[in-house]
């Protein structure tokens, strides 16, 4: 159409989008073992090589991908699941993981476009699987924090995020994990610096 337009011009687009499902009908076909004795970082990596076919197929079907704001290419989404799983349970949040990336922000904030870019990956692994329906925002969080490594990694670094001193790492947290998804409580900052009242107090 913008090749063709000369005027402002309304047309129908010839591809429907899939239909969406509700938070309770969608269930990933992808199933991931519960091992127990594992690390996030194992368990995080094997999650991605898991999912690294689908994510491909769908990077090949839309001919482009949104990830990769962190500075990472596609190839090296291992490299940043390593880089999340030393994250949650390191919880060095001052010092960049040295990985090999050319990150293009400054911690913490780097942490939240971790997690950004993994979640794209993970949402365009799932965009290839088949199935009757495109799932919703509320079924992929589900997925996401009740299944998933990616999910528990999040947990553990937005706890840490918590205890961090900077103000800064408050916000991040809340930018980290959907509101209704930490399992502290609320993901939003609890700080004098951003107006948020003491839980125990109320003051």
């Amino acid at each position: 159409m913008l090749a063709t337009a000369n005027e402002p011009t309304i047309d129908d687009y010839p591809i429907e989008a899939p239909p969406e499902s509700g938070a309770g009908e969608w269930a990933c076909p992808v199933s991931f073992p519960v091992i127990e004795d594992e690390s996030i970082t194992a368990r995080l990596v094997a999650e991605v090589t898991r999912l690294a076919p689908w994510s491909a197929e769908t990077r090949a079907t839309r001919g482009r991908t949104l990830f990769g704001v962190t500075g990472a290419s596609p190839d090296q989404v291992e490299v940043l699941a390593r880089a999340l799983g030393k994250l949650a349970e390191q919880g060095n949040l001052h010092q960049p993981p040295e990985v090999g990336i050319d990150w293009k922000f400054d911690m913490p904030l780097l942490v939240r476009h971790i997690a950004d870019d993994l979640r794209t990956f993970y949402h365009e692994a799932i965009a290839a699987q088949p199935g009757p329906g495109a799932p919703n925002h509320d079924a992929l969080n589900n997925w996401i924090f009740g299944g998933t490594a990616l999910g528990d990694a999040l947990q553990a670094v937005a706890v840490h995020l918590s205890a961090d001193a900077n103000p800064m790492s408050k916000l991040v947290r809340g930018l980290l994990i959907p509101e209704g998804y930490f399992q502290g409580g609320s993901a939003f900052p609890n700080s004098p610096a951003f107006g948020e009242n003491n839980p125990e107090t109320g003051d």
